[in-house]
């Protein structure tokens, strides 16, 4: 097979492998959720940060909420309700250089709106951070 042949080929192939990429894309991104995530920003009565996410993903929501003091080693008590209902609850402990801590839990996409509600409080300080967000599909 000559040079040009070969070139020809390869673009050819090219041009039938770009569209099936295109065409599976969307599939794999509606599979893992696909939805927009609401973010805000929380409050908190001292110096720590926090941030509370809410995004569709499988037909669920899956909720993280953000905790950080800058401090490793602090343990907070940590609540989270979805319109209400106890979705999780239990204690975290900053870690990391950032002194920080995450929790992720799914809970059901109710229908209509989902306000999800995150509260921690520091153990020692008796700090308080909350974040509230209204979710609608």
């Amino acid at each position: 097979m000559n040079i040009t042949r070969l070139a020809g080929a390869l673009v050819a192939g090219a041009a039938l492998a770009v569209p099936a990429v295109a065409l599976s894309a969307p599939d794999a991104h509606a599979r893992h959720g696909g939805a927009s995530a609401v973010r805000v920003a929380g409050t908190c009565t001292a110096s720590t940060h926090a941030k509370l996410k809410a995004k569709a993903d499988d037909g669920r929501l899956e909720v993280e909420f953000e905790v950080d003091a800058n401090r490793k080693g602090q343990r907070w008590s940590v609540a989270i309700t979805d319109n209400g209902e106890k979705v999780w609850s239990g204690t975290r402990v900053t870690k990391g250089r950032s002194g920080s801590f995450s929790v992720e839990k799914r809970t059901a996409n109710r229908a209509g709106v989902d306000v999800i509600s995150a509260t921690a409080t520091n153990a020692r300080s008796g700090e308080t951070c909350t974040a509230t967000l209204t979710y609608s599909r």
